[in-house]
């Protein structure tokens, strides 16, 4: 994985998740990516992280992550309807046609630890534990009747004909018989233990939601590669966003990630949604035990965008990289300023303030480490309705990001060759980067940041451009400046702003 994202960086390689948690269930997705694609060329987006495709158990109001049959792309009645919330299997492939035939890669989104909505019941032992302390056993082993049988009978064992029970799972949150809720453990042959995953939150978080994958039982873990085999072929997908890997065995990625490189015979690009605001170390964990074969989202970094944009200038922009996945391990870390799981009402409500949004991505387009994910209301906007955590119906309107189209071009015509930094004042940074004839003719700039009030600072770009005129390429400023014989310049930046100085041509 790491040769492929350098092959990515090399070009400057930029996705987007193209997609929300509140975008319209009207089944127009798949549709809407082909009409875009000529404007994600334009602004140099390379590839397209797309929501999970195959049928939910809740008609599209979970976005996906609510996984019924993997092998439904929109193709069968199952669960009220044919399509999903982003449209039909026929529009789903013709949209990574589109997408491969225009030069962009497609990454689809994969929950692998748990289904949702089970067909039939069945009676199982289990235990029931503390729902925050999942270790500690409180009941006795007793029969309940729990909904663990996945038939999909509407797909009539086409592409496959496995069939799911409680063997394939090791537990669930809803018992039928008797009617209770909680966190029950399932009883099977695999062990009566959760699996080793790498949070100890609640004890152990191997259980997440519905009913939980049971990865030690090797015909699953056969299922699932089978699957991947299928989903590869049928759609000729780039890579894969792996959902909630936190709560699943590090290990069994990597047999599936084994499996579906020799499966594509080229880089096949990975990356785990692991949160965690502050914790560096369980980052670590996980690519030490995935062998380095899985990026992640850069959840620290976000947290301190979140934080840096609360509290304006009272933050120390020279920390603004501290602790971060970027700064330790950049090949692997995929940044970003928001997902649809930070945008205000969702789970991990955590949104960037707006005033801060281009410094954030100013940060994570224009510096040569990362691989960037940009969100898509920070380009489409979005505008929608959903009760709060207080209980109360809100309306929110994004707007997209400001200057987001301008710090995309100067990704793809500036941000090139050697870097220095210049993280020396609390409240105004920068970053030279020198240019890089191989890459673009021309290339290089200087970006200088402030979350307090106008700042300017004396930074070195190059002697290839003494006497040069730049200016900034945002139109934060409109100063005009030479750099000197040595290639020095005072650079300037509006308060609480961004600027990106380049070449005057």
């Amino acid at each position: 994985m790491v040769s492929g994202l350098i092959m990515f960086r090399a070009m400057n390689g930029t996705m987007m998740q193209y997609f929300h948690w509140y975008y319209p269930n009207d089944g127009s997705l798949w549709k809407k990516i082909v009409s875009d694609l000529p404007s994600l060329q334009k602004l140099g987006i390379n590839a397209v992280w797309l929501p999970p495709a195959y049928k939910d158990s809740s008609q599209g109001q979970n976005c996906g992550y609510d996984a019924y049959d993997l092998f439904d792309l929109g193709e069968f009645d199952q669960k009220g309807q044919v399509r999903t919330k982003y449209g039909t299997k026929d529009e789903y492939l013709l949209a990574i046609n589109a997408a491969h035939k225009a030069g962009i890669s497609v990454y689809a989104d994969i929950v692998l630890n748990h289904k949702a909505g089970a067909d039939e019941t069945e009676k199982v032992q289990v235990v029931k534990v503390n729902p925050t302390n999942r270790n500690e056993i409180i009941s006795d082993p007793y029969e309940a009747e729990l909904y663990t049988r996945f038939t999909f009978a509407g797909r009539a064992d086409q592409y496959s004909s496995f069939k799911w029970n409680y063997q394939c799972f090791t537990g669930v949150d809803f018992s039928a018989n008797p009617q209770e809720t909680g966190v029950f453990k399932i009883l099977n042959e695999y062990g009566n233990n959760w699996e080793d995953v790498l949070s100890d939150e609640n004890g152990n978080f191997d259980y997440l939601m519905f009913n939980d994958i049971e990865f030690r039982n090797p015909v699953v873990r056969e299922e699932l590669k089978y699957w991947g085999r299928w989903y590869y072929e049928t759609t000729k997908i780039d890579g894969v966003r792996l959902d909630a890997v936190k709560h699943m065995a590090p290990e069994f990625f990597n047999e599936w990630l084994q499996y579906m490189q020799n499966l594509s015979g080229k880089e096949f690009f990975a990356v785990g949604e692991l949160w965690s605001t502050h914790d560096l170390d369980i980052l670590k964990q996980f690519i030490d035990r995935t062998q380095g074969k899985i990026s992640l989202f850069d959840s620290i970094l976000h947290h301190n965008f979140f934080e840096s944009a609360n509290r304006r200038k009272e933050y120390d922009l020279r920390n603004i990289l501290n602790n971060s996945l970027v700064s330790c391990y950049p090949h692997l870390a995929v940044t970003i300023s928001d997902n649809h799981d930070t945008q205000p009402l969702q789970a991990l409500e955590a949104p960037i303030s707006s005033w801060f949004k281009p410094i954030s991505y100013a940060i994570m387009l224009l510096r040569k480490d990362g691989y960037p994910s940009v969100f898509y209301p920070d380009v489409f906007g979005a505008n929608y309705r959903d009760k709060g955590h207080d209980g109360n119906d809100h309306e929110i309107n994004l707007e997209p990001c400001k200057n987001i189209e301008q710090l995309l071009m100067a990704r793809n015509a500036f941000a090139y060759g050697d870097q220095k930094d210049y993280f020396d004042h609390p409240n105004c940074i920068g970053w030279t980067r020198c240019g890089d004839e191989n890459e673009v003719k021309n290339s290089g700039c200087a970006v200088l940041i402030s979350n307090g009030d106008e700042g300017f600072k004396k930074m070195e770009i190059g002697k290839q451009f003494s006497g040069k005129i730049f200016y900034d390429f945002l139109g934060n400023s409109d100063k005009k400046i030479m750099i000197d014989e040595n290639g020095f310049c005072e650079f300037y930046v509006p308060a609480e702003n961004v600027s990106v100085w380049v070449e005057e041509k």
